[in-house]
């Protein structure tokens, strides 16, 4: 508004000069019209300069928008009156700016603090380029950050190529990539596409099959070692503590009755100590030392069956109902020795799951799907808290007061030398155990 009343003065003055002037020469005065033609050129002058300087002003905000250049900053005599509203859509979208990078910044510092190499690509007309790549890919092959995708090729070639095969579509595999040389490693790869107003990205992860085994295994190790050491400690402490005892009472010149009674007990505490400890090893001999499975051809169905026949008494005596639909058409090439105890030892594990249960059921199902067989073993029991999911096949890991803690530990490794595999799906109610057996 304030340009506009600005403009429209120096018009007005203009105008009122211009009139002066042709007053003047009407009148006859002298000089009159070189008057008139100094008005014009002065004001024109003044009122072209005028109207270029703000159109000017705008159009250079205008670029910096455009451009993203939010460097300059506005005078104080142009933050309000007619740059008013210029003022404040240019701070708007410089604090938009600013709330963007900010969020690309933390965003980008995420992403490099993962441990999976992820790239992002992004389509340019009908080719791909880098967009973002993150500092474990860039070290983990040891190669610098390129914007290029042709750059990247030179270098991973294989990587490349696996990418391109699939058309830059979604995937989910592994593959292996050899760097610089060196031997050839495995590295399982997911991709996914995204859109954005328009643009396509296409989003790269890799992480090496190996690290990722030898990060399991390591946790696994740590797991396993608590468990030991706090069997050991459990049997180990008590012992010292009652040999120390023992050795003070034999210190004395006279025992009397209760000295010898301490003794007693003592002994029988060493004894039952030492006999956990015994038990504890073998068990995790029996771990370490299963024996190769002796294929034979088994029918499955007739397995199962005998399988509850041994565990009938039990069933009964807890008042569970079994609903057995096992139907599998083929002998399988198992050990039969070793899957009895399989399903005894899921069966057993049902029926302590049952306890204080007032629907007291087992179910056994089997399926075939693409040359493997699925028997599944589900109860009505209170299911697995989410707590302990990730140690159940922890060896020496158990809730129940009398139990060992190796009979789904020593099941799971079964069924893997087997070439299948042992899982599980709990919830509220329910807890299913799946094995899987290949034809």
């Amino acid at each position: 508004m304030r340009f506009h009343n600005a403009l429209f003065l120096r018009i007005f003055w203009l105008l009122a000069l211009i009139a002066a002037g042709i007053f003047l020469l009407v009148q006859s005065f002298p000089y009159s019209a070189v008057f008139i033609l100094v008005i014009l050129v002065v004001f024109g002058a003044e009122l072209y300069f005028f109207v270029r300087n703000r159109i000017l002003f705008y159009d250079k905000t205008i670029l910096s928008i455009l451009h993203d250049d939010f460097s300059s900053n506005f005078p104080e005599s142009l933050r309000k009156g007619t740059y008013q509203n210029l003022f404040q859509l240019y701070e708007n979208l410089k604090k938009k700016q600013f709330d963007q990078m900010s969020r690309e910044q933390v965003y980008t510092s995420i992403l490099n603090n993962v441990d999976t190499a992820i790239v992002i690509l992004k389509k340019d007309g009908k080719h791909w380029d880098i967009f973002l790549m993150n500092d474990y890919f860039s070290t983990l092959f040891g190669v610098p950050k390129f914007k290029h995708w042709q750059h990247l090729r030179d270098r991973l070639p294989s990587f490349c190529d696996e990418i391109e095969s699939s058309a830059f579509e979604e995937m989910k595999t592994s593959m292996d990539i050899r760097i610089d040389g060196q031997e050839l490693q495995t590295y399982s790869i997911q991709t996914s596409k995204t859109q954005s107003f328009d643009q396509d990205y296409y989003v790269i992860l890799l992480d090496s099959i190996q690290k990722v085994i030898e990060k399991k295994e390591k946790q696994a190790w740590i797991n396993l070692m608590k468990v030991i050491s706090h069997e050991l400690m459990n049997s180990l402490t008590p012992i010292r503590s009652l040999s120390q005892s023992l050795h003070d009472i034999m210190g004395q010149d006279n025992l009397d009755a209760d000295d010898l009674e301490d003794i007693r007990q003592s002994l029988s505490t060493i004894v039952n100590r030492s006999d956990h400890l015994q038990f504890f090893v073998e068990n995790y001999r029996k771990l370490t030392m299963l024996p190769t499975p002796e294929k034979q051809p088994v029918d499955l169905n007739q397995l199962i069956a005998e399988c509850l026949l041994v565990m009938k008494p039990m069933l009964k005596q807890e008042l569970i109902a079994i609903n057995n639909t096992v139907d599998i058409p083929q002998t399988v090439h198992v050990d039969k020795k070793q899957i009895e105890q399989v399903v005894i030892n899921l069966i057993t594990n049902s029926i302590f799951a049952l306890k204080d249960k007032q629907e007291r059921q087992i179910y056994l199902s089997a399926s075939t799907e693409n040359n493997r067989i699925f028997i599944k073993i589900s109860d009505t029991g209170r299911g697995i808290d989410t707590a302990i999911r990730d140690k159940i096949f922890l060896p020496f890991f158990t809730t129940r007061k009398d139990g060992a803690g190796i009979g789904l530990t020593l099941s799971k490794n079964i069924i893997e030398a087997h070439g299948g595999y042992l899982s599980f799906v709990s919830e509220e109610g329910k807890t299913e155990f799946v094995i899987c057996l290949v034809v």
